[in-house]
């Protein structure tokens, strides 16, 4: 199953559950209704920050949301081209990932190699979540902002910091920013 049916379904099948409208659940995470609408009928996958503001709701970590447990293994190889792909593509920015941790079951930590178009951004408000955040940088420029600390990322340079300090990111160069992206945990907000 793709991973935005993956998602939607389990969005969909807790907020029912619970009894939330998609009007409440837009309240209570400070997703508009749109989105969430868009994420339960399959059409869009959330960022990562979307997705941990729905998961905040109902005191899930956003594994709850990409895990197909049938489908879900010990060990996980992953091959260049076979990987689950996401894109996230709204007004702020455009960014594809491949997840390295898809499939491995009730993960600690998740990774993905991000493909970030030039001036791509997290957009213009801070993002903010427990746990830890490492960002290797493969190819390209990335600025990262840390509670108003500017890093300039180069090729081969990597950050790691407490995510619960506010922060943002932009592809400051002139092509496509690659990326190894890993948080840990396995987030419940």
């Amino acid at each position: 199953m793709q991973i935005k049916k993956i998602v939607g379904k389990k969005l969909k099948e807790i907020r029912l559950k619970r009894d939330l409208t998609i009007q409440v659940l837009a309240e209570r995470s400070h997703v508009s209704s749109n989105m969430i609408s868009r994420i339960e009928r399959g059409l869009t996958i959330p960022s990562v920050d979307i997705l941990m503001r729905l998961a905040n709701v109902f005191g899930k970590s956003i594994n709850y949301f990409v895990e197909d447990v049938s489908t879900s293994h010990e060990i996980v190889v992953t091959r260049p081209g076979r990987r689950d792909k996401t894109v996230y593509d709204d007004e702020q920015h455009v960014m594809q990932t491949e997840s390295f941790t898809s499939g491995l079951r009730d993960p600690q930590f998740m990774s993905f190699f991000c493909t970030i178009k030039p001036g791509g951004t997290s957009g213009e408000d801070n993002m903010y979540h427990p746990g830890d955040e490492l960002i290797y940088l493969v190819e390209g420029s990335l600025r990262i902002e840390i509670v108003k600390e500017v890093h300039i990322l180069e090729a081969g340079d990597s950050i790691s910091f407490k995510s619960h300090l506010p922060h943002r990111w932009t592809n400051v160069g002139p092509g496509e920013a690659k990326v190894v992206w890993t948080l840990s945990p396995f987030t419940i907000i």
